[in-house]
């Protein structure tokens, strides 16, 4: 093997992990906003779960003048 292919190989081979390195990184950043789509529609469940309870008729008249 010459030089020449030895340094393409080395160049392949890094780029390919500074390849993988990002979609890992990708991969992670899209299981964290997910994790945060589920936080808000959980926190947006027992926001209705308390709302349910609430007598027929309460907050339908509300004034909000000045």
């Amino acid at each position: 093997m010459d030089v020449t292919a030895l340094a393409t190989a080395f160049i392949g081979a890094k780029a390919a992990e500074v390849q993988m390195a990002v979609a890992a990184k990708m991969l992670r950043m899209n299981a964290d906003a997910a994790k945060s789509v589920v936080q808000v529609i959980e926190a947006a469940q027992q926001n209705l779960d308390r709302l349910a309870n609430v007598a027929a008729g309460i907050g339908g008249n509300l004034d909000i003048s000045a």
